[in-house]
């Protein structure tokens, strides 16, 4: 990550970020939740070789496993991996090469109507992540918990920030004090919203900076132009390295484009879930990068279906590892981030970038769905 601020200017905001409140609504413009007061008082800051077992990983649906060690594997089966060329590389932009797996940041905050995030735990993970190779990150300022923010975790775990470490976020939704997104940022609330990611995560210029649009069931059929030609105008400022956007339709893809490049589009797409295909193989033409969001069901989805079992029994990988292992081999555009606040999901999350699915096994998946 390039741009980012002097360690001096780091060291003298060190313990800070992940202790601030969440700004106010309406002092930062938009994207942050709108802290009342009760709220306020009570916020508290508390690759294994070739041929090896995968690691075994419970449903993201379910509690995580404590992190007390390593899993032990429930088959016999010997994987199918391939411990020497991984999931590849992507030229972001054609100028930035981001490794195929990534790391998404959104639970490490913890749920917002569930456990607490834990500051260590996110802290470890995160640097965890980036040392298995995870050095392509997204995140979001509307990543929050009501104890934590996941922007100030990862500026507490990774800076100052390696020169081989891609952080990307987004912007758009705005969050009340429920954590609902009730609203899209209107276009005069974005520099505000692009100035906060700058200060949370301590940098100068911000690597890829996604809009979403909508919700998150679905790109909403409307302009996005104004709103992108806000970022736009930022990159040319030097605020912002790289666009992308996020939730949108393919006629979106394409206004946003008439703007401005356009790196990567993050859109909610899987095994389990390949409405957006099209889109998929347009990114694949066009040399953008794409990456899915719910890839893994989204923490909402029972990935126990008949056929992902096969696969992962075929290869003993679980059917997340199969999920994450389908994107990589169904589009050589796609970046998958998929995200986890346990070390023992991490480490299964990112052995499946060794998993190599054959050709009966993406005939048994389907490649439309």
């Amino acid at each position: 990550m390039q741009g980012r601020r002097t360690a001096a200017e780091g060291n003298d905001r060190a313990g800070q970020g992940v202790r601030r409140p969440v700004p106010s609504a309406e002092g930062i413009g938009a994207g942050f939740l709108r802290v009342t007061e009760p709220l306020r008082k009570k916020w508290m800051w508390q690759s294994g070789p070739t041929g090896a077992m995968l690691p075994p990983m419970t449903s993201s649906s379910a509690e995580p496993a404590p992190d007390s060690g390593p899993t032990s594997p429930t088959s016999t089966t010997t994987s199918s991996t391939d411990s020497t060329s991984g999931p590849g590389v992507f030229e972001l932009g054609g100028t930035v090469t981001v490794p195929r797996l990534g790391f998404g940041a959104m639970q490490l905050p913890g749920r917002w109507s569930g456990p607490a995030g834990d500051t260590e735990k996110a802290v470890a993970v995160t640097r965890r992540a980036v040392e298995l190779g995870a050095r392509y990150i997204d995140t979001a300022a509307f990543y929050f918990s009501p104890t934590h923010r996941a922007n100030d975790l990862l500026r507490e775990a990774l800076y100052p920030y390696a020169s081989d470490v891609t952080i990307a976020t987004k912007v758009g939704p705005l969050r009340d004090e429920t954590g609902e997104m009730y609203a899209e940022a209107r276009p005069d609330q974005l520099r505000a919203e692009v100035e906060r990611n700058l200060e949370d995560l301590g940098v100068d210029t911000l690597d890829l900076v996604h809009l979403r649009v909508g919700r998150l069931g679905g790109g909403v059929v409307e302009s996005l132009g104004e709103r992108f030609a806000v970022l736009a105008a930022l990159r040319e400022e030097g605020l912002i390295r790289q666009l992308g956007v996020s939730n949108v339709t393919s006629g979106q893809l394409a206004e946003a484009r008439s703007i401005a490049p356009v790196a990567a589009v993050q859109n909610r797409f899987g095994v389990l879930d390949q409405g957006d295909a099209a889109l998929v193989d347009e990114c694949a033409d066009a040399g953008i990068a794409y990456m899915p969001f719910f890839a893994l069901g989204g923490g909402h989805t029972d990935l126990g279906q008949e056929n992902l079992r096969k696969v992962g029994e075929r290869h003993g990988a679980t059917v997340h590892q199969v999920a994450i292992a389908w994107g990589l081999a169904r589009s050589p555009s796609i970046v998958q981030i998929p995200g986890t606040a346990s070390l023992a999901h991490l480490k299964e999350n990112m052995a499946a970038g060794r998993l190599v699915l054959d050709e009966d096994d993406m005939a048994l998946l389907g490649r439309h769905g």
